[in-house]
């Protein structure tokens, strides 16, 4: 089994008070790291209830972080939809900057009226150069800057050519300038070093699932919940449709495995209307489009038996390299499925290299082989499950939020 890179905290007369200030684009959870911010702060302050979460909120608009103690719902200050008189992420870079100042005066008050945070935990990238800069150093505190990816390679960054100097600096000074860092990957880790932005404080803390929501759940029931065939080969791919994750490659795998097994299902589950229109077209063009189903977005307590009725789970692609850590690697685990994944060292790091069938990144027909494989072979289907599922108790939320009060703590020096 995979070792987490920091400990559980065993001491547990001391726990940090946190700020822990994230912008969501979901606050119905319809987004990945909307559910990631709002189960990791669900535990967090239920190890360390006197913390505090701050996100925005657009007018009166529906939220689950309301149903969470806790959370300061601050007004969303959104510059971002001046997009649409002139398209650039730079609106979003002002909206974020304007949060990140509101966040300070949020916590400067709750100071005054005697509630001080010990470490501020801010898991966007802007705020956390703000935070990092000038407002920790300001009101005194130290900050953890949680760091998913580099604004360079962001596929929503700026795309202005004169700005691209500018997003090096931004990624730079907030990963130099954060107290600490939190990396979802321990490649992550060692390319900062290598980089020269970071060579200590920075803690691996990859992504986790909520065990109460993905558990080993019988096949059979929930197939029927579903109306899908008893007896049919099912591979289920739960997560968004943006191009970047290798769809596309996954229905002209799939193609193949159709032409082998005449039972075989493929279901979509997820994604935007018109990326799933686009795969439901491929698959027509293919000739099976009677055996690739898609459900589009779906509430989160909906996915699991999605899962539980598969036979295989896929990954075929994922948004970055160095700090892949998708929500449904972990969440795929704790089903008990047999997983086939694209092959990348930071996946790795989670998922035990005897658990899954790893496929070459880019290649459809190495994809198809895995999938091949895996419907012939009922027997290493079910031992990879095994495998899988016996490693997922390392990565749910609670122990995710432990990894951050513990490296809360080293920065306190109170570890």
């Amino acid at each position: 089994m995979p070792q987490a890179d920091l400990p559980i905290p065993q001491n547990q007369r001391f726990q940090p008070r946190v700020a822990y200030v994230a912008y969501p684009t979901s606050l119905t959870l319809r987004s990945a790291n909307a559910i990631q911010t709002y189960h990791t702060f669900r535990e967090l302050v239920r190890l360390s209830p006197d913390s505090r979460a701050i996100i925005p909120r657009w007018g009166r608009e529906p939220s689950r972080f309301a149903d969470l103690p806790g959370v300061y719902h601050l007004p969303r200050p959104a510059l971002g939809k001046l997009s649409r008189l002139h398209k650039s992420s730079l609106w979003y870079y002002g909206e974020r900057s304007l949060f990140a100042a509101m966040s300070a005066a949020t916590v400067a008050a709750a100071h005054s009226r005697g509630w001080r945070p010990d470490v501020v935990y801010v898991r966007e990238l802007i705020c956390a150069l703000w935070w990092s800069c000038l407002w920790g150093p300001l009101l005194g505190l130290p900050v953890i800057y949680e760091a998913h990816e580099l604004e360079l390679r962001n596929p929503s960054r700026a795309k202005e050519r004169w700005a691209q100097p500018l997003l090096q600096a931004i990624d730079r000074l907030a990963l130099s300038r954060a107290t600490a860092v939190a990396s979802l990957t321990g490649e992550f880790r060692r390319e900062l070093a290598w980089l020269g932005w970071r060579n200590s404080g920075v803690a691996v803390i990859p992504d986790a699932y909520d065990e109460h929501l993905y558990q080993p759940l019988a096949q059979a029931p929930a197939r029927a919940s579903l109306g899908l065939p008893p007896t049919a080969l099912l591979v289920v791919y739960a997560g968004a449709t943006f191009a970047y994750r290798g769809l596309d490659r996954l229905v002209r795998a799939f193609a193949s495995l159709a032409e082998r097994h005449d039972s075989a299902l493929l279901y979509l589950v997820g994604g935007r209307p018109q990326e799933v229109a686009t795969l439901r077209e491929q698959a027509r063009v293919l000739g099976i489009g009677e055996r690739v189903r898609t459900s589009g977005a779906l509430p989160q307590a909906q996915v699991p038996s999605y899962l539980a009725a598969a036979d295989i789970l896929a990954i075929p692609d994922t948004v970055s390299d160095v700090t892949a850590s998708p929500l449904k690697l972990f969440e795929y685990m704790a089903m008990e499925r047999a997983i086939v994944c694209v092959d990348l060292p930071a996946l790795r790091e989670v998922l035990p290299a005897d658990a899954a069938c790893w496929v070459r990144r880019g290649s459809a027909e190495d994809l198809a082989r895995g999938l091949c494989e895996l419907a012939d072979d009922p027997l290493r289907r079910a031992e990879l499950a095994r495998r899988a599922v016996a490693a997922a108790p390392e990565w749910t939320y609670g122990r995710r939020a432990a990894r951050v009060l513990d490296l809360a703590q080293q920065v306190l020096g109170r570890a």
